[in-house]
């Protein structure tokens, strides 16, 4: 993955977060919310494909922790 800030909706993410390594979820958790800042400010509203990454993260944590 890509050591950038934010990740905009036409970067490449994950299609199976459950594969994905537990720092590495976080650093994708922090590129999404960063993405979703920009866009309520630039643009007054998030993207779609954004709330979207946002929801799966938040998805993939709640497994997580019910695994653990």
């Amino acid at each position: 993955m890509s050591e950038k800030l934010h990740l905009t909706p036409e970067d490449e993410f994950p299609e199976d977060l459950s594969k994905v390594e537990d720092t590495e979820l976080q650093v994708l958790d922090s590129q999404i919310q960063r993405q979703l800042d920009y866009e309520y400010v630039a643009e007054g509203e998030p993207n779609p494909e954004t709330e979207f990454r946002h929801f799966d993260l938040d998805e993939e944590f709640s497994e997580r922790d019910k695994r653990d």
